[in-house]
């Protein structure tokens, strides 16, 4: 059976140059980067390599580079490391109704934990945080502000420059989630004013299991975890060697074609919602209609049942999912399409449909002429039309 993979946002499938970079450090060249014999020096001349590159990347310098897990420790690590740097200036974070689950769930164990005050702005329909309200948010206690650049259900792109300029103004630390746009947007922490920003690796065609953190010079930050002195003392643990040569592989080449394959994909998604609208009544999109991740396409279909159409469209071999893979097993709204004021009869039936490079026309194709019957006959079978 054909299958189509429109799952990007949850997962992108390891790039052949990528497996082939990280190959020879799975077996020859297995050393332990902090050893200090040859086996060793030669993983860690691969890791610094791989730290040029992710910096020469995002426009920073190579040492800013903290490699991690993957982008929820990247997060974890920003957000809690941060705070318990600068308990003396106060308790008190700033982020979004629609972050990431491991930016939200981090925020609350610091209220929860730690005795912080956390406010959680809202956002317009489109997902967008209102410039003037992130100002008045902020106080003399505010240490930090965590605000996504693009949003992993919708792909709503955040007015990042401008909110980094408030946040530098007032003295307050400026964390990016960027898990969703490394290698999707340009990106360029001096240019954006940030001060620390979270990287993945498995989103961009690259491996499971390896992230980053950019820590600007200066921010004031201590190791999310203990037990070494990996990473100049910054963060313990073994480094992840062919993950970390894979992720750079993967960023290098996700820069290098990025102007081409956003004209791609932006062709497909419109593609994709035009003929869905044009075939069928009452399906909507979710999101800023331009200012969005090329990638990403959130549409909600009145009537019926998000998980009902995942599973019909995966009977045609059609991969898609109802937003967040970290909260796919929760039967509640999505929390970011709550957030937006999607009323929950729509935001129940949402789908979110995310490209990658290797997705074709004729993918496309086949989607418009496999969803409208799905659709229409559960319509045809729902008590709500």
């Amino acid at each position: 059976m054909k299958q189509i993979y429109l799952d990007h946002n949850a997962t992108s499938p390891v790039r052949k140059e990528v497996l082939e970079a990280m190959m020879p450090y799975f077996s020859d060249e297995y050393g332990n980067a902090s050893s200090v014999h040859s086996k060793g020096q030669a993983a860690l001349k691969a890791v610094e390599a791989s730290r040029e590159v992710i910096g020469h990347v995002i426009g920073t310098e190579p040492v800013d580079i903290v490699f991690t897990s993957g982008g929820t420790e990247s997060d974890n690590f920003a957000i809690k490391g941060a705070a318990l740097a600068n308990l003396e200036k106060g308790r008190h974070v700033i982020t979004s109704k629609t972050e990431h689950s491991a930016v939200l769930d981090t925020c609350k164990f610091l209220e929860e934990q730690l005795g912080f005050e956390v406010t959680y702005l809202p956002v317009d329909k489109y997902g967008v945080v209102d410039l003037d309200m992130f100002k008045d948010s902020i106080r003399k206690d505010t240490v930090l502000a965590s605000i996504m650049f693009a949003n992993n259900e919708t792909g709503t792109i955040q007015p990042i420059k401008e909110i980094a300029k408030i946040a530098k103004k007032q003295g307050v630390y400026f964390h990016i989630d960027a898990v969703q746009a490394l290698g999707k947007e340009h990106i360029d922490v001096e240019e954006l004013g940030i001060d620390l920003c979270s990287f993945s690796g498995h989103k961009l065609n690259g491996p499971k299991g390896v992230g980053a953190l950019y820590v600007k010079k200066g921010v004031k930050i201590i190791p999310y975890q203990n037990g070494g002195h990996h990473e100049r003392k910054r963060r313990a643990g073994t480094l992840n060697v062919p993950g970390i040569v894979g992720f750079a592989k993967a960023l290098e080449i996700a820069a290098r074609d990025m102007q081409k394959v956003n004209k791609h994909l932006k062709k497909l998604t419109k593609k994709l919602l035009d003929g869905l609208q044009s075939d069928l009544k009452e399906v909507y999109l979710n999101g800023h209609p331009k200012s969005r991740l090329s990638n990403t396409l959130n549409i909600s279909f009145r009537y019926i049942e998000g998980e009902s159409m995942l599973l019909n469209f995966d009977l045609k071999g059609i991969l898609a999912s109802t937003g967040s893979a970290c909260t796919s097993g929760s039967l509640e709204p999505s929390h970011v399409l709550t957030a937006m004021g999607v009323p929950p009869d729509i935001s129940q039936g949402s789908i979110r449909f995310s490209f990658g490079y290797e997705n074709t026309e004729e993918d496309v194709d086949y989607c418009l002429a496999e969803i409208p019957p799905i659709v229409k006959r559960l319509r045809d079978m729902s008590p709500l039309c």
